[in-house]
C-alpha cells in the first residue's frame, strides 16, 4: 500500500519512483521547488534528474526514504495509485495509468502549503522565503494558464 507514482519525461528513458506523495499536490510541489530554484531540467540532462530527487530525498528524510530511480521500463509504471506523470520544463504534460481523473493542478493555497513544508526540508541554504514561495506558486500555476482571476 502507498501513493505511488512514477515521474518521467517525453522521452521515458528514467523515471523517479516515489512509493509515498506520489498525488498531484504533492508532484506539483516537487516542480514548482525545483523550477522556482532554476534547477536544470530532467530533459536538459543527468543534473536536472539529480535535483528533482535530492529535492524528492530531501522531503522524505532519512527515515523511510521512498524514493528511487531506475530505467523507466523496470519502474512500477501502472501502480494502481497514481500511475505517471510525464514533464517537461518542470511541467506536467500528460498523465498515464492515472486513477485520479482531476488532471488540474493544485489550488494556490495547498500548492502554497506544501512548498512551505519541503522549503523547510531542504538545506538552510536551498530554502524559500514565505515571498519566494508564493511567487513559486504563482510562476508554477502561471504554466497552466491559472491566474488569481480564475
Amino acid at each position: 500500500m502507498g501513493n505511488r507514482a512514477v515521474i518521467t519525461t517525453e522521452a521515458k528513458k528514467i523515471g523517479v519512483y516515489v512509493h509515498w506523495n506520489g498525488g498531484r499536490n504533492s508532484v506539483d510541489g516537487f516542480l514548482a521547488y525545483c523550477k522556482a530554484m532554476k534547477y536544470r531540467t530532467p530533459e536538459e540532462d543527468c543534473y536536472g534528474w539529480a535535483r528533482l530527487v535530492q529535492t524528492i530525498a530531501n522531503w522524505f528524510g532519512s527515515d523511510g526514504l521512498s524514493v528511487g530511480i531506475d530505467t523507466y521500463k523496470n519502474l512500477d509504471t501502472n501502480n494502481g495509485d497514481n500511475g505517471v506523470y510525464v514533464i517537461k520544463d518542470w511541467k506536467i504534460v500528460k498523465r498515464i495509468h492515472s486513477y485520479d481523473k482531476n488532471e488540474k493542478p493544485s489550488n494556490k493555497e495547498d500548492l502554497i502549503s506544501f512548498l512551505k513544508e519541503l522549503s523547510r526540508s531542504q538545506p538552510k541554504g536551498s530554502q524559500l522565503d514565505e515571498n519566494q514561495i508564493k511567487k513559486a506558486a504563482e510562476d508554477y500555476l502561471a504554466l497552466y494558464d491559472i491566474s488569481e482571476s480564475k
